[in-house]
């Protein structure tokens, strides 16, 4: 489905056309940064603090460093008083977990359910659940930063509460990974009505590009483009069935090869750089992400 090409939005409007395997992509890359965050927190928490005692420390001269290794802690906390008081840890892990985040597609049973009145609906529970599970974590992030708000030093029995926003946030978190990878794995897409959404305005930015590549200044390449956006909607018709004696009245520059930019194959294929929506770019990007999901794997 690399090759399947579908309006990208702005403003929740039709803007440029873009390739599905690019918009899979923006979550895919999206994801690699929560989970850079979450390698950052593990980093930040495999700190052992077994020895701290109450807030002054053990004074039985024990090993710390034995229970470390034993343990398979990464360090040792350096200072007992903030050993027992630090919560920093559950804020960070609970905020990058709220943080998680289709188209024109189709959900197969179970992950959409019936109208309890309407038998021809069907509609995304599974998706909306989901969504709705960010409210109940970013609650429970709220609630633990509330906790530690003005907390005096060392340990206090508020920090029991962090026990209950932690296992909430981590149970919410697998389930919605669960239900989530089993939305994607049975996402149909519907290619035609992707298609019948590739109206001509979308090019519009390609005619502007179009006169930059024959010379004219981007700005003026913009408002050109908007003239002949505009002269089509005052004759009633789609901008690619302006006559090139129409688009000559805006710019001598237009040729007869300006058909070409109403193609969206044409117009996905110009975006080459790294990061676009051209075929070589999108499988660039997925080989990227294949190397770092092979990382991921070998550090589990």
């Amino acid at each position: 489905e690399i090759d399947v090409i579908l309006p990208g939005y702005t403003h929740l409007q039709k803007a440029q056309p873009i390739r599905w395997s690019q918009f899979l992509l923006s979550h895919a890359v999206a994801l690699t940064r929560d989970s850079e965050r979450l390698g950052e927190v593990k980093r930040r928490i495999n700190v052992l603090p077994l020895g701290s005692g109450a807030l002054a420390g053990n004074p039985l001269e024990i090993d710390r460093e034995l229970l470390r290794s034993e343990l398979d802690f990464a360090s040792i906390s350096l200072n007992s008083m903030d050993a027992v008081s630090e919560r920093d840890f559950v804020g960070k892990h609970n905020s990058i977990t709220s943080s998680h985040h289709c188209f024109r597609t189709r959900l197969l049973r179970p992950s959409h359910t019936g109208s309890s009145l309407m038998p021809q609906k069907k509609n995304p529970d599974s998706l909306e659940l989901i969504r709705s599970k960010a409210g109940r974590v970013f609650g429970r992030l709220a609630a633990i930063l509330m906790v530690l708000k003005g907390l005096p030093s060392t340990y206090n029995k508020d920090l029991q509460e962090d026990k209950e926003a932690v296992f909430d946030v981590v149970d919410t978190l697998n389930a919605v990974l669960q239900v989530a990878t089993g939305v994607i794995s049975t996402l149909q897409i519907n290619k035609e009505n992707m298609e019948k959404a590739l109206t001509p305005e979308i090019l519009s930015s390609d005619l502007a590009l179009y006169l930059v590549h024959k010379g004219m200044p981007f700005r003026q390449a913009h408002t050109a483009s908007g003239k002949a956006v505009q002269l089509a909607e005052s004759k009633g018709i789609t901008i690619n069935n302006l006559s090139l004696d129409d688009l000559k009245s805006i710019s001598p520059l237009f040729g007869s090869d300006v058909s070409q930019v109403f193609n969206v194959v044409n117009s996905v294929e110009q975006y080459t750089a790294m990061g676009g929506t051209a075929k070589s770019s999108v499988t660039a990007q997925i080989e990227q992400l294949r190397e770092l999901l092979k990382k991921l794997k070998e550090q589990a």
